[in-house]
């Protein structure tokens, strides 16, 4: 099984998880059975999460990773794969697996006062983290960075 299907299975068992096909604001947005579409494939995603403090974005196949260490950030390419209820992004970071999913739900980041309308579960390697994520068409609320 290559590192993309199982991507794809964890992104499917997480979506099989949830309570309901719920999108940004609580509301069905995918009929049951179709691929979520809610992000465009061109449309860049911006993801964030804290301790330790992460970031980044990508757009189709190219993401960049930021850590305070590296704040320029990493490129790679990955592989994307939309599920029944959000994204899965797969590529390989400094010779680690990188497997990051985004899922509809109300997130925070617990250090702003901002509402984020995606959560994000990250695995490099063996560690995982957990964030939160906004795009161009349905963008974080709350106040702008300083």
């Amino acid at each position: 099984m290559t590192r993309t299907s199982i991507a794809a299975a964890a992104l499917l068992s997480l979506a099989a998880c949830q309570s309901g096909p719920e999108g940004p604001g609580g509301t069905s947005s995918e009929a049951p059975g179709t691929a979520f579409s809610a992000i465009a494939m061109d449309e860049t995603v911006n993801f964030t999460g804290t301790e330790p403090f992460w970031g980044g974005e990508v757009t189709g196949e190219t993401l960049t990773y930021s850590t305070p260490e590296n704040i320029e950030g990493t490129t790679i390419r990955v592989e994307r794969f939309a599920g029944n209820n959000g994204l899965g992004y797969s590529g390989t970071l400094d010779g680690e697996s990188f497997d990051m999913t985004v899922t509809p739900g109300e997130c925070s980041d617990g250090m702003s006062d901002r509402t984020y309308p995606f959560t994000v579960t990250l695995q490099i390697g063996a560690e995982q983290r957990n964030g939160c994520a906004w795009s161009e068409r349905t963008p974080f609320s709350g106040p702008e960075s300083p």
